[in-house]
């Protein structure tokens, strides 16, 4: 299998480049993407179940890996819940096909936003892990429009080995995320 295109940049351009932006004495140090965790909250499983199972079919379709499906952890009488009771789903991705699923959010998926003009810069959590949040999954050219039953969004979590935010950020951008600008 081939090596994914973003993978050989990673080791080719955006290794050299942080070193010495950041002036790290070893390659070893700088920051990489660990995993990308993609996780959709799905409401109205709680009635209906077969939202459940349509919503870890996208994400499996989308990712390309068995998505699993997400349970509650406690009783919550307001919601109509139950302990245990399957509300969600997730999957997480790791090694080539992580960069592969980077290579078709960024030049694919994230294009076809409406009104797109970069995605935000303030997902950062203070340890150098992004999430973004996607709202609609039709912006995926894996998703038939015809065969959604519902319109939902979901969370991307990209956690790095950055020791700060300012190195994720650069990490992420060299990659090619489309950041909008800070002064807008």
């Amino acid at each position: 299998m081939a090596t994914p295109r973003l993978k050989e940049k990673y080791l080719k351009e955006i290794v050299p480049g942080l070193k010495n932006r950041f002036q790290y004495k070893s390659v070893m140090q700088v920051p990489k993407i660990t995993k990308i965790s993609i996780n959709k909250g799905i409401g109205a499983a709680v009635a209906d179940k077969k939202m459940i199972d349509a919503g870890v079919e996208e994400l499996t379709t989308i990712t390309g890996q068995k998505a699993v499906p997400t349970r509650s952890k406690k009783d919550i009488s307001n919601f109509k819940l139950r302990a245990n009771q399957p509300i969600g789903a997730r999957v997480t991705l790791r090694g080539d096909r992580m960069y592969e699923f980077l290579d078709r959010l960024m030049n694919v998926a994230l294009p076809r936003v409406r009104d797109f003009r970069g995605i935000n810069d303030k997902g950062f959590d203070g340890q150098g892990n992004y999430t973004l949040g996607v709202k609609e999954q039709i912006i995926f050219p894996e998703i038939s429009i015809d065969k959604v039953s519902k319109i939902s969004g979901m969370d991307i979590t990209f956690v790095t080995t950055a020791k700060t935010d300012e190195e994720s950020y650069e990490l992420l951008k060299a990659f090619g995320m489309p950041f909008a600008n800070k002064n807008n």
